[in-house]
Order: C-alpha cells, then structure tokens, then sequence
C-alpha cells in the first residue's frame, strides 16, 4: 500500500477528469474497496467504532436513505415529512430518558450532526442562559477530567474558561467535592457521563444534579456513547445503572448519539432540553439581511433529509423491544469479556463498567497485551495516566465464538506481557503516557506527530 490509500491499485484524480467514467465502473471499485475495509471489523474484534454491524439493517436504511438524500430540510415546504421524522425522534428519544417527569419546563431537542455538535450546542446554551439571565460575561465550565474532550472543543470556539475536576482513581468517577470548589458566580454549568468513552464507568449524576440545583447552574449529561443502551440495560435491571436522566431536578440537557446504540447511520445525534428556554436561547436569526429574512435552529444550515429518515427508520423498525434484545446480549457479552480479564490476577479493572470497559496492570506494560493481541485482529483503544486498554462491546462482538476467542488470546498476551515487564512496548509509543507525566516540551512534541497524521489525512494527491 503506497502513502497515498489505493494509489498503487486504482486511478488517482488530481484534477476533475475531462470525462466521466461509468456509472458500474466507478460503483465496482468502490464496492471492492468497501467489502476490503468492512473485513477488518466483521470478525468481532474491533472496541466500538461499529455499533450494528448488521449488512441487513444497513441495506434497510440505505434504501430509506436514498428516499430522502437529494432533500435539504431546511426547505420545509418541500419537505414537510421532515418535521414528522425530526419530531419523532425527538419524542422517542425524551420518552427514553423520562421527559414526563419534568414539572419545571417544556422539554424538547434538536437532532446534531454527532456527538461533538449535541455537545457543542449545549455548551452553548449553557452560555446564553448564563449571559441572559445571570449576566455571566466570564463563562467557565466545569467538567470531570474523563470527561469527552468535545467540552474542551466547545470552551474553545466559544470562549469559556475550562476547569476540570478529579476522579477518583479507584472508581473513575467525577470527585463531586472537587467539582464544588470549582464552582463560582460565572460558572454557566458542569457535566457528567453516562458513561464516559474511557472506562465505561458513570459519574454521580445524582449528586451533580444536587449540586447542580444549589448552585443554579446547568448540569448536562453527556450520554452520547450510553444513552441508547443504558436506559435499555436499567429495563433489564443490571445494578449498575443509576439514574442519570430527567428524573433528577438538576440535569437541564442530554447528549445520545443516535449513530452509535441507535444504530442509525453515522451523522445523527440528538440533544435534549429539559425546557425549551435552553433550546431556543441559541436560536440564530437575521431579520435585514438582502437575501431575505434568514432563522436556524442550530449551528448546521442545510442538512439531508436521508440521515433524518434513516434515523426514524431505525428506531422504529427496531422499537423497545428490538433495542432491549440487542441491549442484553452486548451487556451479557461485556460481563463474560470482564470474567475473561479478571481471571488473570495481574490485571485489574478500572471502576465498576458498564458495556464497556477498561484494563490495566502493575505486573507489565499493559501495551505489551494489545501488541500481542493486534496481529490477531484485535483493535483496542489505548489510554494513558494511568495506561490501559478499552474495549467497547458492540454488535459484532456478541457473535458466536467471539468472548471464546478474546479470552484465549488475552492468555496468550498476558503470559507474552510478563515475559517483558516493564520495558517499553511497541504500541506504547502510540497509545501509552509519556514517561514521568506530560511536559510543555513532550506537549509540542505530541501535537506536531499528531498534527502531522491530519495533514497526511487531509492531503492531497501525490503527483506522478
């Protein structure tokens, strides 16, 4: 494989073509491509990344897809279905996290484009709020170290003071005090996870809440990888789920990615608004513009019709039940994968997980596992402070022979493991910490290799 992906294999386009190619041409190639790169996940060996896995279920929301992918919804005269599916979703989605139990608000949401815009939008509100209400004019906002980076993505672009807060190093959990003494009159709001992307485990969101209320300011809850399996998990009554949802006073907003346990197509999101304050305090107009009168109700301007139609495809073709049976068998999954990990003194999981979990040792560098284990196809997450691997149990996972299979090869890899110790492993480089804890100088380092991977990601043909 050259530098450039498939360039020794196919036609390479520096320049739009003087003539099209043809249609059946140009669908098989992409074909061969697309069944090349789905081998890599099929097996049941890759954390996350595909949530369904299903051929069958996607060929069915291709097919609603392509029914709607020409339509932009913003054009609403031309499309009034939209706002049926749009609405839909949003009400299946409020329903799942207890809107009825709201007494103080009208709740609502918006569909995002993905976890990081839900994200991003209720950041945003956070910040209207505070700034319409309270005269907030020095935002901050407070969240658990674990918690997604897309926070800190949103504090940037919209000028708000990131300050985060501790876990507890036994349960991975947000340490609620601390979040407290972060805490002051220009605080627009906190999070919690449920769960969060690194171990799987979910913070105090009860406690939040509280603190939440006493203090008057917004609590989201970042549900973007949970929120279609947990509530589905508590249905089923494993213990570990707390509530997390609109059942607590203080939660003002909720993230759920529709692409992941939702199983609809990837570009889907919902963020949900405890009352329609939140939501509408980001609405964008412009009353003088020449070109007309110009209002959205997000960050996003045109979007496909065809992602809004497979999304409501999805949820209703499969309904509670469907969600419930799939639920039930990743958990179940999870819980054999975990008694695989702990049959082994030398590991230790972090906190009390979920669907997903992580793992790591004292004995060795825990790299040296995932460096035995990905030749064999398996494709873990890396972490660092402290190092340990993660693994998201999707779909794909709960075929036959799969949990067989993780733990045979987690043997083999532990035994390899503690023939090297300490010394550095391979993947380490990629995944692991820096020795000692990250420095300014390490920090400039990192970011220009990781700098460097996006421009290779984004580049541009090579020439000849």
């Amino acid at each position: 494989m050259s530098a450039y992906p498939y360039a020794d294999r196919f036609p390479v386009n520096r320049t739009l073509p003087e003539h099209g190619r043809p249609r059946d041409e140009i669908v098989a190639e992409m074909r061969a491509l697309a069944e090349e790169e789905d081998r890599s996940w099929e097996g049941g060996r890759v954390s996350g990344t595909m949530y369904c896995g299903d051929h069958d279920h996607y060929a069915f929301m291709n097919e609603v897809f392509g029914l709607y992918a020409h339509v932009n919804i913003l054009q609403r005269d031309i499309c009034p279905s939209a706002t049926r599916y749009e609405g839909e979703v949003l009400a299946m989605a409020l329903d799942l996290f207890h809107a009825e139990a709201v007494t103080d608000g009208e709740p609502v949401g918006l569909l995002t484009t993905g976890g990081t815009g839900s994200i991003m939008h209720a950041v945003l509100a956070m910040r209207e709020r505070a700034a319409e209400e309270r005269g907030v004019t020095r935002p901050n906002f407070v969240k658990p170290e674990t918690a997604h980076p897309a926070f800190d993505k949103a504090c940037h672009l919209f000028g708000v003071e990131v300050r985060r807060a501790p876990v507890d190093p036994k349960t991975t959990t947000v340490d609620v005090e601390a979040a407290r003494a972060l805490i002051d009159d220009q605080t627009i709001g906190m999070v919690g996870s449920a769960c969060n992307y690194g171990y799987g485990t979910i913070d105090d969101i009860e406690a939040l809440s509280d603190l939440a209320v006493e203090k008057g300011i917004g609590l989201h809850v970042d549900g973007c990888l949970g929120g279609f399996i947990l509530p589905f998990g508590q249905e089923l009554g494993y213990d570990n789920i707390p509530v997390f949802d609109f059942r607590l006073p203080g939660v003002t907003s909720i993230s759920a990615d529709t692409h992941k346990y939702g199983y609809a197509f990837k570009g889907t999101s919902t963020v949900l608004f405890r009352d329609k304050a939140w939501r509408n305090s980001q609405y964008f107009f412009l009353t003088d513009w020449s070109g007309g009168k110009y209002c959205s109700p997000g960050m996003e301007g045109s979007r496909s019709g065809g992602l809004l139609a497979a999304t409501w495809a999805s949820m209703v073709q499969l309904g509670r039940e469907g969600y419930r049976a799939y639920a039930k068998q990743i958990f179940d999954t999870s819980l054999a994968m975990q008694e695989a990990v702990l049959s082994h003194p030398e590991l230790e999981l972090m906190g009390a997980p979920t669907f997903l979990f992580s793992f790591r040792s004292d004995e060795f560098d825990v790299y040296h596992v995932n460096d035995h284990m990905r030749p064999k196809g398996w494709r873990f997450n890396g972490q660092q402070y402290p190092n340990a691997l993660h693994m998201a149990v999707t779909r794909p996972q709960t075929a036959p022979g799969v949990v067989e299979a993780f733990a045979a090869d987690l043997a083999e890899a532990v035994a390899y493991a503690k023939e090297k110790g300490h010394e550095p492993a391979a993947s380490g480089a990629i995944y692991g910490g820096v020795a000692g804890g990250m420095n300014d100088e390490a920090d400039e380092f990192i970011r220009q290799v990781m700098a460097s991977m996006m421009d290779e990601q984004q580049a541009l043909p090579p020439l000849g």
